[in-house]
């Protein structure tokens, strides 16, 4: 049995970033396969307010690598600007997952409980534990902008199934 802790919890967001990976290479071949300019793709969005597909990928990136920085009271690394093709997209979901490697177990593991704030834009920080930035914040935002992802890719047409949303069936 696998035991219960915040490495072990916060070990399933790169799973996600690998998923969403997933969802963009299908929606990278069938951009080809049907002669649509990855352009096309990566500024789709859902609704005129909403983020287009390149920006949803950065901030699921952003969300996920944030994560275990902010869990262990550590400095995260600083991301600018938003992919431009799916090359960059590929490269900032890496670039996640390999800063996010570099918060060791040890790190996380017992601040379930560390309490902390967090600036959120207009709103003012925002107080959390570790527990609760993990499943109360970061969990439901990183899915809510991969389900975007994967809504953005569906609704023009890219063949996706409930399977892809989990990483195709690896």
């Amino acid at each position: 049995m696998t035991e219960l802790s915040m490495s072990n919890a916060v070990s399933a967001l790169p799973r996600q970033l690998d998923n969403v990976a997933h969802i963009l290479r299908k929606a990278e071949a069938n951009a080809e396969e049907r002669g649509i300019d990855a352009e096309v793709f990566l500024n789709a969005r859902l609704a005129p307010d909403m983020w287009p597909l390149a920006k949803q990928v950065q901030t699921v990136a952003e969300l996920a690598k944030n994560a275990p920085y902010r869990i262990a009271g550590m400095d995260a690394p600083s991301y600018e600007g938003h992919p431009s093709s799916f090359a960059e997209c590929y490269a900032v979901l890496d670039k996640a997952k390999a800063d996010m490697a570099k918060v060791s177990d040890a790190d996380l593991d017992g601040k379930e409980g560390r309490e902390f704030s967090v600036k959120m834009g207009p709103r003012g920080d925002m107080d959390f534990t570790g527990i609760s930035y993990l499943s109360g914040f970061t969990v439901p935002n990183v899915y809510f902008h991969a389900s975007t992802i994967y809504n953005i890719l569906r609704h023009n047409g890219v063949p996706l199934g409930k399977v892809d949303f989990f990483g195709g069936g690896r």
